[in-house]
């Protein structure tokens, strides 16, 4: 995304949503977060933050389309997500319903709602995990997080396949193992470091790749 860019991001008060929001907004783009709740590093950067936002209803979305009207979206981020464990024996399905709730019907209820506003080369960028990628599984266990991510990575697709004629491209993107509040802190690599991966690779995304799954660090990833 180049200077004077719209970008608008989802889940972007901390962690990779914030990250991306300082990079974008350090090269000169109009920055909009949508969050439950502001923090203060994210008012240091956003040009408008659109809080109390749930994307996880239809009144939410309503909100976040109401917050963005005559807005012009150059790169969507659907970033917000939900990791919860669950093993063989004592399965919580509630626990999973949140999970395809927050990770995966979540972005689909943004995409729907707001691609109109997006012009021809705007681009979406579903942040997703390699945890939802079926032929990389060697380790079991997370249900609900892998479940979620792969029905993600599967909305993603369709919607590269369905919004390709309006010249935008989606990619699925995994953000690496980073040092997050999700995973305790215990990650390889740091917000700052995942957040210029992933925008190398919505830079490289284009038509003629659309639909991918890549790691931030450029590897294409298996479905």
């Amino acid at each position: 995304m180049s200077e004077n860019s719209t970008v608008v991001i989802t889940g972007a008060n901390r962690g990779i949503g914030l990250e991306l929001a300082r990079l974008y907004a350090g090269r000169g783009c109009s920055v909009i977060g949508a969050c439950r709740e502001a923090s203060p590093e994210l008012k240091e950067v956003a040009k408008r933050i659109i809080e109390s936002v749930d994307v996880t209803t239809d009144g939410g979305v309503a909100e976040l389309v109401a917050g963005l009207e005559g807005e012009r979206i150059d790169l969507l981020i659907n970033n917000a997500g939900l990791l919860q464990d669950e093993k063989l024996g004592s399965i919580d399905f509630d626990s999973i319903r949140t999970q395809m709730e927050i990770n995966a019907y979540a972005p689909l209820r943004v995409a729907e709602a707001l691609f109109e506003k997006i012009p021809s080369g705007g681009k979406i960028a579903n942040i997703t995990s390699r945890m939802g990628s079926i032929a990389d599984n060697d380790s079991g266990g997370r249900y609900g997080y892998r479940a979620s991510k792969a029905a993600l990575n599967a909305f993603g697709k369709s919607l590269a396949m369905d919004l390709k004629p309006r010249g935008i491209a989606v990619a699925q993107l995994h953000p690496g193992y980073v040092q997050t509040r999700m995973v305790n802190f215990g990650g390889l690599i740091t917000p700052e470091e995942s957040a210029r991966g992933l925008a190398e690779r919505i830079d490289g995304l284009t038509l003629e790749n659309t639909g991918s799954f890549w790691h931030s660090n450029g590897e294409e990833l298996p479905w």
